[in-house]
C-alpha cells in the first residue's frame, strides 16, 4: 500500500465528484476535469472525502495507488484554485505580445515566433517580458510553460532567453582571450 494513496482527498465546498468505472469526473467553480484511473484502482466517497482503493492485494498495484490519488487531488485543486506558471523573457529586444489566441514572440531570430494557445489555458503578459500561464489542468499548464521556454532556452553564457520566474541558472565563463 502506498502512503500517499492512503491519504483521503478532502473536497471543498462547491466541488462535485462523479465516480465512473475507470475515471473520476471533478466539477468545481473554475471548470470541469475528467481524470482516468489506472486499472485496479477505484475511488469511494466516505463522509465528504474521496479515498483511493486497490481492487486486490497485488503488489504491482501499489505503484499506481499513489499516482491515481495524486492525479485526482490535482484535479480537485485545479477546479477550485487553478494552477499557474510564470516565465520571464530576458534579453535586449526580446518580448512577447498577445494577439487573440496566439502569442507572438520576438526572441532574437530573423522572424517572429507565433505560439498558439491551447484551449483551457490563459496567458497574461505584463510589460512584454513577463508571462503568466494559468489553467485548471496542472499537466497542461506545465507543458505549455515548458513549450514556451523551449522556444529560446536560456543561454549559459549571456543568460538570455525564456526562463521560469525564480529559476537559478549557472553562468559559464566565456573565452579568456590571449595575453
Amino acid at each position: 500500500m502506498s502512503r500517499i494513496g492512503k491519504k483521503p482527498i478532502s473536497l471543498p465546498k462547491g466541488v462535485s465528484v462523479k465516480i465512473q468505472p475507470n475515471a473520476v469526473e471533478v466539477q468545481g467553480p473554475k471548470g470541469k476535469l475528467q481524470q482516468a484511473c489506472p486499472p485496479g484502482i477505484t475511488f469511494e466517497m466516505s463522509d465528504g472525502h474521496l479515498v483511493a482503493k486497490t481492487t486486490s492485494d497485488d503488489p504491482d498495484l501499489g505503484k499506481y495507488h499513489g499516482l491515481a490519488r495524486s492525479l485526482v487531488a490535482n484535479a480537485v485543486a485545479g477546479v477550485t484554485e487553478g494552477f499557474k506558471r510564470e516565465l520571464d523573457i530576458v534579453g535586449v529586444g526580446y518580448r512577447a505580445e498577445l494577439k487573440g489566441k496566439q502569442v507572438v514572440f520576438a526572441l532574437g531570430y530573423s522572424h517572429a515566433v507565433v505560439f498558439d494557445v491551447p484551449p483551457g489555458i490563459d496567458i497574461a503578459i505584463d510589460k512584454q517580458t513577463h508571462l503568466t500561464v494559468t489553467g485548471v489542468d496542472r499537466q497542461l499548464v506545465g507543458q505549455v510553460a515548458a513549450n514556451i521556454r523551449r522556444l529560446r532556452k536560456p543561454d549559459p553564457y549571456k543568460q538570455k532567453g525564456v526562463r521560469y520566474t525564480g529559476e537559478v541558472l549557472k553562468k559559464k565563463a566565456g573565452k579568456t582571450g590571449a595575453k
